[in-house]
């Protein structure tokens, strides 16, 4: 049914004409008027004042009974408070039905907002982080204090899951993945990987110990085939001698690899972060890298930053350069090119190994990392690689908190680039302060 666009203006001028009426016949059509007036806008009090006593109640019950303009506006508002019980009904069926639901995970779930405070939480987040009802409101760092989890939390990358000890249960092993949402605010899932864990260490610990096995034996037999190879032998036998002589050597290297790999593996991070003077560092592996070239005659060219330096570990730098940059000679053909550059910009410190190589099919970069595996078979053979050079890579970089990017297409050369965070770069004069 349409009304008017003001449903009062028709009853109050009904009033005040039988007022003037009533009014006139006893000669006094104002008194009428103003007393018609006056009982009009105390009824409309009166409606006034039973529809707020509705309103003022939970609104539980039905609106009272009225007719007119009145009983219009009550029909209306019962519907659309009708309306808003239902969709406030299914909102709470929702919230229930998702508190039930993170309940039964048995991963913990953490809401944070843009200021790092702890907005919600699940119930096993109680047993996995020690999070109660006091903790609402307080900041995630005073829950997890660990160092590694702070940096990893405030740096912003989340790509890569974050594995600590749980703050909680000294027993017990977390992996931590942020995710981000809304207007900056952050949801923290963690969940229990100690039998993984504890898997992986023995994983870890057999490929330790059968490589450290495997060391005795090959250094015994790498000296008597040495021992023979400085005698006369038949030409044959002489063959034989010095293709067994190339293998041992070849397995000497992955054992090596194998159990620096396993060393790796064995923490996320270093321990004993130092300065290191990179450009003696980068300088030392490009007279190795010149050493294996030999007469292949590859082009080397360096562009250094002189002004910084980096932080980390030394020794496992140095493997990680090194594996980077004999790849890029072993797989560049005679008389190619090699670009060897360090940078520093406001995003961190950049080591980049490039090359105008044989290059590599995009497809297979995704897994470039993975232990043994190979691009071409033969070819990684014939170069005399372990198949372990980039996953150590992949580690050492995991281990000091940077990344590892990788940019090639088949004929058109590699490049591979280092990205560490700018909290791992230090400038010389830093350094010679004596500031760390």
């Amino acid at each position: 049914m349409r009304h008017s666009s003001n449903p009062m203006i028709l009853p109050l001028a009904g009033t005040a004409l039988v007022g003037v009426v009533i009014g006139g016949l006893v000669s006094y059509p104002g008194w009428g008027l103003g007393i018609s007036l006056l009982a009009w806008s105390l009824l409309q009090a009166r409606h006034y004042n039973r529809l707020m006593k509705w309103l003022s109640r939970e609104l539980d019950e039905l609106p009272p009974e009225d007719t007119g303009p009145w009983g219009d506006l009550l029909d209306q508002l019962a519907r659309r408070h009708k309306r808003g019980v239902i969709r406030e009904q299914r909102l709470q069926s929702a919230i229930s039905r998702f508190q039930q639901c993170t309940a039964a995970l048995s991963s913990a779930i953490v809401i944070i907002d843009r200021d790092n405070h702890l907005e919600w939480w699940n119930r096993a987040a109680g047993k996995l982080l020690g999070i109660d009802d006091r903790d609402r409101g307080k900041s995630i760092f005073n829950i997890v204090r660990d160092p590694r989890f702070i940096r990893y939390y405030r740096k912003g990358v989340y790509q890569e899951p974050l594995q600590l000890i749980s703050p909680n249960n000294h027993d017990m092993y977390l992996q931590y993945q942020v995710h981000r949402f809304g207007d900056d605010d952050r949801v923290l899932v963690a969940r229990d990987v100690t039998r993984l864990f504890k898997l992986e260490q023995t994983r870890q610990d057999f490929v330790a110990n059968a490589s450290h096995e495997l060391r005795t034996p090959l250094t015994v037999i790498s000296g008597y085939l040495e021992t023979f190879l400085d005698q006369e032998l038949p030409r044959p036998l002489q063959r034989g001698m010095s293709q067994m002589q190339q293998q041992a050597k070849r397995m000497e290297s992955l054992v090596a690899d194998l159990l620096l790999l396993s060393r790796l593996e064995a923490t996320q991070h270093t321990s004993d972060e130092q300065p290191i003077h990179i450009h003696s560092l980068i300088a030392q592996i490009h007279r190795d890298a010149a050493d294996l070239s030999a007469d292949r005659e590859h082009s080397f060219n360096l562009d250094i930053d002189p002004d910084y330096d980096l932080i980390g570990q030394e020794l496992e730098l140095q493997s990680a350069f090194s594996n980077l940059v004999f790849n890029a000679v072993r797989y560049t053909p005679e008389a190619g090119n090699i670009e060897i550059s360090w940078r520093v910009d406001a995003k961190g410190g950049h080591f980049s190994v490039k090359d105008n190589g044989i290059g590599i099919d995009p497809i297979h970069i995704p897994r470039l990392t993975e232990r043994f595996y190979r691009v071409d078979e033969s070819r990684s053979s014939a170069s005399g690689g372990t198949g372990l050079g980039l996953a150590i890579v992949k580690h050492v970089l995991m281990r000091h908190g940077a990344q590892l990017s990788i940019e090639s297409r088949s004929g058109m050369g590699s490049t591979f680039s280092c990205h560490f965070p700018s909290d791992m770069i230090r400038s010389i004069k830093q350094v010679a302060n004596g500031q760390h």
